[in-house]
This record gives structure tokens, sequence and C-alpha cells, in this order.
């Protein structure tokens, strides 16, 4: 099942939680299902909010204020998953790592962003830790700063070619920098083109649960381009809502050499479980703007569209860190 070492293709999983570190996740690395791991604000929210867990460290930490309470809890977990991969990643310096995001209210201020994910990777302090930038244009200084410094960077909430171009440039320009001291990935989200799109796909006779793949497709192209070694793509947002589709239609679909795909949980165990392991077939850039083409004369925007689903996916994660913060403190 890993590709890993004729085809550079890894599995991470998009899912953090404390218990969870402590046997499942070792299983899946033991076993070479998955090579590392992605969080995000909305992941922290659900962890700590139903896990038993977080609850004695929460009451010992009420002296601090709510931002500090979740940096230490979050900064507890990730330096475990850290730890827990290390050794994987001492012997493969593309794979085992885990993410953490910068405070999404800050995703329109680069100075505070280049400095929160410089503290961040400094209290982490394990070298396979990548500090999660949302594509902005405050995002693009700060990824080119961050890695320019020698810290790994995730780019993420990437919808557009456009994006995919400038974060790859910024991220290129850091890391010549740095002397390739820094690794990078550049995060095309995938699954949430369909969900929006696909019901008036349906009603223009036009086959669903196709926009989010070529869209990812042809930024993954765009990436390759750059022709650094230290940036890989990473298809994001994999999970299947469409009862009609494959649990693990996302993976199976973007299975790409020099690429990764973060997938939650069940769509991991479901890719698992069917026991088919093939590469996919690449898709040309001609077929994906062939089908671009089609769609905009058919009266869709994809340019809006990815603006659109960007402004959603910032919103989203703000009010995921937001309402998290104010849980946080408790009420005595």
């Amino acid at each position: 099942m890993n590709f890993k070492k004729s085809f550079n293709f890894s599995l991470w999983c998009d899912f953090i939680e404390r218990d969870f570190l402590e046997e499942e996740f070792q299983n899946l690395l033991k076993n070479k299902t998955i090579q590392g791991a992605t969080s995000n604000p909305a992941i922290f929210e659900q962890s700590i909010a139903t896990s038993g867990a977080y609850i004695q460290q929460i009451e010992m930490l009420q002296v601090n204020s709510a931002k500090k309470i979740y940096e230490e809890l979050a900064i507890t977990d990730i330096k475990r998953a850290a730890q827990i991969m290390h050794p994987l990643h001492e012997r493969d310096e593309q794979d085992g790592f885990i993410s953490i995001e910068v405070d999404p209210l800050l995703c329109d201020d680069a100075d505070a962003t280049i400095q929160e994910g410089v503290r961040l990777f400094e209290e982490i302090d394990y070298d396979n830790v990548m500090i999660k930038v949302p594509a902005t244009q405050a995002g693009y200084i700060a990824m080119k700063e961050l890695t320019s410094q020698g810290i790994n960077v995730n780019a993420t909430l990437i919808f557009s070619v456009n994006q995919a171009i400038q974060c790859t440039k910024a991220l290129n320009e850091g890391i010549e920098l740095s002397n390739h001291n820094a690794k990078a990935v550049v995060s095309i989200f995938v699954s949430r083109f369909d969900r929006l799109l696909d019901e008036k796909l349906l009603s223009l006779d036009i086959k669903p649960s196709q926009t989010g793949i070529l869209n990812a497709v042809k930024c993954y192209h765009e990436i390759q381009k750059f022709e650094n070694t230290n940036i890989r793509t990473l298809f994001a947002s994999t999970g299947v809502k469409d009862d009609a589709l494959d649990s693990s239609y996302y993976i199976d679909n973007l299975i790409y050499p020099h690429s990764i795909n973060t997938a939650p949980l069940a769509t991991i165990n479901a890719y698992i479980n069917k026991n088919e392991f093939t590469k996919s077939k690449i898709i040309s850039e001609d077929e994906c703007d062939t089908y671009f083409k089609n769609l905009e004369e058919n009266g869709i925007n994809i340019e809006e569209i990815s603006q659109k689903l960007l402004n959603d996916g910032l919103e989203s994660f703000k009010i995921s860190f937001t309402n998290m913060i104010k849980k946080l403190k408790l009420e005595t």
C-alpha cells in the first residue's frame, strides 16, 4: 500500500486528539498506513469539546488567558505527535510532520502571523513541526519569511490556481533563502467544490463530483513546475459527504507522484478496508482546462467559486477558534 519509495506519495491523518495519539495513531504509523498528520482549529475545537482527556489540564491552566490555555493544550498534543513521529522523520525528512495553525484571526496581519509562527515553532521545539498559514496576501509574506528562517510551513486554505502559484512562489523564495533547510506543503482543498456545485451541475447535465479533483490537479501541475523537491502538494478536505461516492473517493483519485493526501480517520479506514491500492491516472492540464472552459460556458465562474470557498473557510476557522477560546475559561 505504501507507494513512498517508488512514487513519493504519502497519506497523512487529518485528526489529532490526546488519547488517539497514544494508541490508534501509533498503530497507524507502525503499520505504515500513514506517514504524517495535520490539525486545524476545527479539529482542536472538536477534540477539546468531546474528549475528557483535556479536563484536568484545562482546570490547572485557569489562571491564564483563554488563548494561552488553548495554546498550552495544543502545544502539548503537537509536541507529543512530533515526538512519536520523530524517528520516522529522521528516516525520511519529507514525512513524519505534524502541523499547527496560527491564530486564524491573524490571517490579514503578516507581522503578527510571523511572530506567532516563530514563537510556536520555538516553543514546540521539534524539527518535524509545520506552521500552518492561510493563503491570504498577508499569508504569502509570512510563508516566505518563516521558511527563510528554516521553519517548515503548511500553506493552507488554497482553493484557486492563483493561490497555489502565489504560495509556491513565496515558499520557493523562502526555502532558497534558508539554503533549503525548510520543508513545505501546499494544501489544496478538494471536496468543498463538489459540495457547493454538484446540485447545479446535475441540473446542467454535467457529471458531478469532478470539480474538486480537477481543480486540485490543475493546482498540482502548477506547483510541480517550480521543481522544488522541498515543496509538495497536499490534497486536503478529502472527506466524502455524498453517499453516492465511495468513502475513499478523494484518496483513490488523487494518488499522485510527489504528493500527500491528508484525510479524516474514517476516510483512511475506508481506504485501508478496500484493500485496493493503485496509483491514480494523472489528468493532464489540457483535460482540466477543457472542463473549466465548459463550466464557464455554462455560467460557472471558478474564480468566484474559489473566492467564496476561501472566505467561507477563513470564517469557519475563525468561528471554531473563537468558540473554543470562549469555552476554555470555566465558570466559577
